[in-house]
């Protein structure tokens, strides 16, 4: 039975009809075939600032000075114009190429002190309370002392994070770290989950669990690395104290004279050399997996010999890259070599991954980044890797190999043509963990909607390089056409172009199609910055016309 897909027959059919259980969004979403981008303004007049990106609930539009000092909040407003014909840019309004057409400003907070500079690669948001997590920092060095760090990490002096409340910028909470090394690059060094914050110091290698409370204030709730229990730092110090009167008591027994017995009169050394906790119980979980292995025990011994005690050093010499939460109680950790830990590349580096449960303070499993056991899991079980909050609705409608075919298909098609196996396995678990909230849930990264090109444009926050050609969204239902294309070369003005996707009001999106209303469910926006010529394009849907079947239907936008 031939169904027609225009808006006018998606709201009848959605008043007539039932969806099944549990797939109310994504029929929503399928709205979204009809609301597209159509029309293209370039040269847009914006203020000369560094825009980071707006938030997935499309309240904010986060954006930093040129000197990396302030904090400029600005709220995305609705349109007040529209078209009652075809779009064309020259019947558009004077104010359709200027900024404040689109965003109005909330306020300018200072955030950095003099010597300090933001990060503008990373911020958090915490959708449930709207608070902000930014970063500012001193400069790097290279030359700083080790003294109990790990030799080969820069320090930096001062790394101070800031806690703010996006509805009126008032700054609820600091936390400092002195003379550290936090990867801040795209929120590599820190994941969101919740109410929890992990934050990993890579020079001292802890792991930093934090707890924004709703009141703002950053609580400090363990530190794993060193020590894995709150009580562990109290026992090592007290069996200290007690080897240390055992040692004392032993040179009193001795003769007056003991260097004619080969004894020197010297203080037992107080410096005893312990692994880190999180390292101990990383290397008793392989020693037990090799252990359990060979029931014989000659050939466990044997086994023991090449695969715990031969690569002994590299497993003690392992450092932690990266984290991420799986759930409340278990992180999945990132272990590898010191210059992969601080290079902006670490493709070519060995690693290895480990679960850790922060209840129990074992490590659960443990995998080198060529194991076949984890591409499967994550194969599968690719949304679990993407630790999303509670609270937040927008981030569990992300694409992905497991939960979407075409996905799936095209990870398939890859793996097939890959040469090798092992390769293909490094190359995809070379992105574990994943950083936290890099990915965009607006509807048209859904693949399940739209075909579009991964390699000039994804749902991923990163900074891609611009082609001559434009990028084409096609549609995933038969008729399988042309919906939109975004032109990022030189006719748009540009050579290399970041993306920064707004989405309006997404939260009203099913209180707006419940009803039955014609107009968008939300008004997108996306500012695309030239990084090097700052020449600005805004695209926006000028939804007055919708092409219904079979013939034009013109609405006016309700504004």
């Amino acid at each position: 039975m031939f169904r027609r897909h225009n808006v006018a027959a998606r709201i009848f059919d959605r008043q007539i009809s039932t969806v099944a259980p549990g797939t109310s969004v994504h029929h929503t979403r399928r709205f979204y075939e009809n609301l597209v981008p159509n029309c293209t303004i370039y040269e847009v007049e914006c203020p000369d600032h560094l825009y980071r990106k707006i938030t997935e609930d499309g309240q904010y539009l986060i954006c930093f000075s040129r000197n990396h000092q302030d904090l400029i909040v600005y709220r995305p407003t609705w349109l007040s114009y529209s078209c009652k014909e075809e779009c064309d840019t020259n019947d558009l309004p004077p104010k359709a190429k200027r900024f404040e057409s689109f965003f109005s400003q909330l306020y300018c907070v200072s955030l950095a002190s003099s010597n300090e500079l933001i990060c503008k690669d990373f911020f958090l948001y915490m959708e449930s309370n709207q608070f902000g997590l930014f970063a500012t920092s001193t400069t790097q060095n290279h030359d700083a002392p080790v003294g109990g760090a790990v030799q080969g990490v820069p320090s930096i002096e001062k790394i101070t994070f800031h806690l703010l409340r996006l509805e009126d910028g008032v700054v609820l909470d600091q936390k400092c770290f002195h003379n550290d090394f936090i990867n801040l690059a795209h929120n590599m060094g820190v994941f969101l989950y919740d109410d929890l914050l992990a934050i990993v110091s890579i020079r001292y290698q802890t792991i930093h669990i934090l707890q924004i409370r709703d009141s703002g204030n950053l609580v400090d709730i363990r530190a794993i690395g060193t020590f894995c229990r709150e009580d562990d730092e109290l026992f090592l110090n007290s069996s200290t104290q007690s080897m240390l009167s055992h040692e004392k008591g032993k040179l009193h027994q001795l003769p007056e004279n003991p260097v004619e017995n080969g004894l020197h009169q010297s203080e037992p050394s107080s410096d005893y050399c312990f692994l880190s906790g999180i390292k101990q119980r990383l290397l008793s979980f392989i020693f037990r997996g090799i252990w359990n292995e060979e029931p014989d025990q000659a050939l466990r011994v044997q086994s023991l010999k090449k695969k715990f005690y031969f690569h002994f050093q590299d497993y003690v010499d392992l450092v932690i890259w990266k984290v991420q939460f799986l759930d409340r109680h278990h992180l999945l950790i990132k272990f590898g070599s010191v210059d992969g830990g601080v290079s902006r590349n670490a493709d070519q580096h060995p690693a290895f991954f480990a679960v850790y449960n922060m209840e129990t303070t074992e490590i659960a499993a443990f995998y080198q980044n060529t194991a076949d056991e984890l591409y499967l899991l994550f194969e599968q079980f690719c949304d679990h890797f993407h630790a999303t909050s509670r609270n937040s609705l927008y981030l569990n409608f992300i694409s992905s190999h497991s939960n979407n075919m075409h996905a799936r298909e095209q990870l398939r098609s890859a793996k097939n043509k890959a040469s090798s196996s092992l390769q293909f396995v490094k190359k995809m678990l070379v992105s574990l963990p994943f950083s936290c909230q890099s990915q965009s849930p607006s509807p048209y990264f859904d693949q399940s909607l739209f075909r579009f090109d991964e390699k000039l444009i994804s749902a991923t926050d990163r900074h891609r390089q611009s082609t001559d050609h434009p990028i084409k969204f096609i549609l995933r239902r038969p008729p399988n056409t042309l919906k939109f294309k975004i032109k990022t070369g030189p006719e748009a003005g540009s050579t290399d172009i970041h993306f920064l996707v707004g989405y309006w009001l997404l939260y009203l999106v099913g209180q707006l199609l419940k009803a039955n209303i014609c107009w968008p469910p939300t008004w997108r926006t996306r500012l695309c910055k030239s990084l090097e010529t700052r020449s600005w394009i805004c695209l926006y849907p000028l939804l007055a016309s919708l092409e219904l079947d079979p013939g034009p239907l013109k609405i006016n936008a309700p504004f």
